[in-house]
């Protein structure tokens, strides 16, 4: 874990750009050194937010290092709330090597750990937490829609919502407390009583709703989709049709997926994880046997589940009747180039041979993938450790409505769940997460 910035006074630097050859490469400064940098290296200071061509320099021997771009951010005007200074130069391994090596040169000056950028950020009141996350998650995003979810975050769409949770407990803690000071006047106490119960009435039922929408951390971590179905009805042609290139062996023997296989893919921006399982029979032995519990395991834990029969002889129904019971599921009628007639009362009929019908099985995903995902929703749960301090605060909000104990019982659970909301956003007692959360980071960040 990082030390707080009282006792690293020291500057910051690193390849804030991908590693390895490119065009150009950013190298980021932050910190009381920074302009001593651009001093050493580049010459006078360029004025504050404007872009400069420089030759850089080697601070020992003067020698030419590369020519490039360089910026002075002074603070508190910068992203970390430090002066801040940025070198764009080419982005070749050597050039970027021999710039930091310099860079290095300069006393006080060291290279960043993960993270250290945005924490910096953090600590200086530029980031609250929610948006650090939303910044790491953008980061990571790796289709359209999930990177809007974490640009909502990360400019302060979930803090918005948390912090008018927090001012509205705020407000019910004062009445609580009101009822206490003014104990000895019972109509005073009663009715300071009645109007913090209905505001925490009022915010339960918000966090509650809040905490039944999964759909945040479903866009966040993938809509999952699982083929299942009996053996050799074309579970693994069909992923291989859909991911549009061979990730998974297709043969006539049945029994020949014995694990689960996983395809990322971007529908319409949408992210979406496509499992290929074992299928699903009395197995012949311990491994299929084995491919078979985990085949089970991922039908319970999908989003939808495309139970795909043959259709030269259909079997619709599971063996285990209650197998599709409590998950959405799509019927897919497969092998249909196979026959001359269709028996399809519902689902999706295709053949993964041909690619008949997997362009209409496309469109469906997606818009089961919409449905299911938190598309424009600015201020969704995301994270666990989201779900966990809002939970705690609920839980905390229902033992202050049962009534249980005395007023200053009550009025302790509603400082206990002001606490959790106040963690969310980084205001009060994070330590312990701090190290986790910007570890994710990667070192230029």
């Amino acid at each position: 874990m990082l030390a707080s910035l009282s006792q690293r006074p020291d500057t910051i630097c690193a390849l804030s750009s991908g590693a390895g050859r490119a065009g150009v490469a950013v190298i980021r400064l932050s910190g009381p050194e920074s302009s001593a940098v651009l001093g050493k290296l580049g010459g006078k200071l360029p004025k504050p937010r404007h872009a400069v061509l420089r030759k850089l320099k080697d601070p020992r021997s003067g020698e030419v290092l590369d020519r490039g771009l360089v910026l002075w951010l002074p603070a508190p005007s910068s992203f970390t709330g430090e002066d801040m200074a940025e070198l764009h130069i080419h982005g070749g391994r050597a050039v970027t090597g021999r710039v930091i090596g310099a860079v290095l040169l300069v006393p006080g000056v060291r290279l960043a750990e993960a993270g250290e950028f945005a924490r910096r950020a953090f600590e200086n009141g530029k980031l609250d937490l929610t948006a650090v996350e939303g910044l790491a998650d953008l980061i990571n995003a790796e289709t359209e829609a999930q990177a809007r979810q974490a640009l909502a975050h990360a400019e302060g769409g979930a803090r918005a919502r948390y912090e008018s949770w927090r001012d509205e407990l705020v407000k019910a803690q004062a009445l609580a407390e009101a009822g206490l000071d003014f104990a000895d006047e019972a109509d005073v106490a009663a009715g300071a009583a009645v109007e913090a119960d209905a505001c925490v009435c009022e915010l339960l039922a918000s966090i509650s709703q809040h905490l039944a929408d999964r759909r945040g951390e479903r866009l966040r971590d993938g809509f999952r989709v699982v083929i299942a179905g009996p053996p050799n009805v074309g579970k693994s042609s069909l992923l291989n049709a859909l991911a549009r290139r061979d990730v998974a062996i297709v043969s006539q023997e049945a029994g020949t997926t014995r694990d689960v296989i996983e395809v990322h893919l971007d529908l319409g921006g949408l992210p979406v994880i496509v499992t290929d399982t074992a299928g699903i029979r009395d197995a012949q032995g311990a491994v299929e046997a084995e491919g078979v519990r985990r085949t089970l395991a991922k039908v319970r834990d999908a989003d939808l589940v495309l139970w795909i029969v043959d259709a030269t002889e259909p079997q619709w129904e599971p063996n285990s009747p209650d197998l599709l019971a409590y998950t959405a599921h799509l019927r897919v009628l497969n092998k249909i180039d196979r026959v001359n007639t269709l028996h399809l009362a519902e689902g999706v009929a295709l053949s993964a041979k041909t690619g008949s019908g997997v362009a209409e099985l496309i469109e469906i995903l997606a818009k089961h993938a919409e449905e299911g995902l938190a598309v424009g929703e600015p201020a969704a749960i995301t994270r666990a450790r989201h779900r966990a301090e809002l939970g705690a605060a609920a839980a905390a909000l229902s033992r202050f409505r049962e009534e249980r104990g005395g007023p200053e019982i009550k009025a302790e659970e509603l400082r206990l769940a002001a606490r959790h909301l106040g963690r969310l956003t980084g205001h009060i007692d994070v330590e312990e997460v701090l190290g986790a959360i910007f570890a994710e980071f990667c070192i230029g960040k």
